[in-house]
């Protein structure tokens, strides 16, 4: 099916804030729990070891603590890893209780645009699960930006534009009931809004089955970096991998040798 870029209630300038950290706590809580990340290290270590670079950007960083986990796999070989959590919605609270979990944590408290990351912000940028949120030609300004920069990017999307990832996202609401205790920090209004007032399991099936939709396939990320200005003096790695009963797409962008 081709993609359709259709709305998502998480992008909209207008939706309340307390919502939108309610919907990426859960997306960072199920991302540790579930260690959808454990496939991608190694492409991860590749980035930091070609680059030079010891510092992870991560960009659109949502609630932050799906990090927690990967952030202690990679520490086993890179011990001074330094991770920055940025977003265009800085989720500071989450951010902080991020950092409270490890001390090579830090944050930028201001909105950071992915399509012009301020030029002080040095390292291999990443995205893990927010390309799709980009429409084509802001996508291309993301990674055109880290060409400019010379930055190497590498991004990932743990659901992909697929019957069966589809019908994954329509039990969301479930997963939302069942993990919401249990999320940190605790919040009374995460409660309400989810049990009492039950708006964020339907706002998380929506937006999930529209991710869906809205992923780039390989085809799609290859043809986003075909037509970028310097391209050629990037190596571009493009490429899913399997991921629990799921897969994990990436793209991993890094300056030629």
């Amino acid at each position: 099916m081709g993609r359709l870029h259709l709305f998502e209630f998480e992008d909209q300038k207008w939706f309340p804030d307390f919502l939108r950290n309610y919907m990426t706590d859960f997306l960072q809580y199920l991302s540790n729990k579930a260690k959808i990340y454990k496939p991608i290290i190694p492409i991860i270590k590749q980035g930091l070891n070609k680059s030079g670079t010891n510092q992870i950007i991560d960009l659109g960083s949502g609630g932050g603590g799906g990090l927690i986990w990967l952030n202690s796999e990679l520490k086993n070989d890179i011990p001074d890893l330094k991770i920055i959590l940025t977003d265009l919605y800085p989720n500071i609270p989450a951010f902080k209780f991020t950092k409270e979990q490890a001390d090579n944590f830090e944050y930028v408290e201001k909105p950071v645009d992915a399509r012009n990351v301020p030029e002080e912000l040095k390292g291999l940028r990443t995205q893990f699960l927010s390309l799709h949120h980009f429409k084509k030609n802001d996508a291309m300004q993301i990674l055109q930006n880290a060409i400019d920069t010379n930055s190497p990017i590498a991004i990932f999307e743990g659901q992909e534009r697929s019957i069966p990832s589809i019908l994954a996202m329509i039990f969301s609401p479930i997963s939302v009931l069942l993990t919401t205790p249990f999320i940190r920090p605790f919040k009374p209004g995460r409660i309400i809004f989810t049990y009492l007032i039950p708006v964020v399991p339907l706002f998380v099936l929506w937006d999930g089955i529209v991710s869906s939709l809205r992923t780039y396939s390989i085809k799609e990320m290859n043809e986003l970096v075909e037509n970028l200005n310097g391209t050629e003096n990037y190596d571009w790695e493009i490429n899913k991998v399997k991921s629990g009963p799921g897969v994990v797409l990436y793209l991993l962008g890094t300056k030629k040798e």
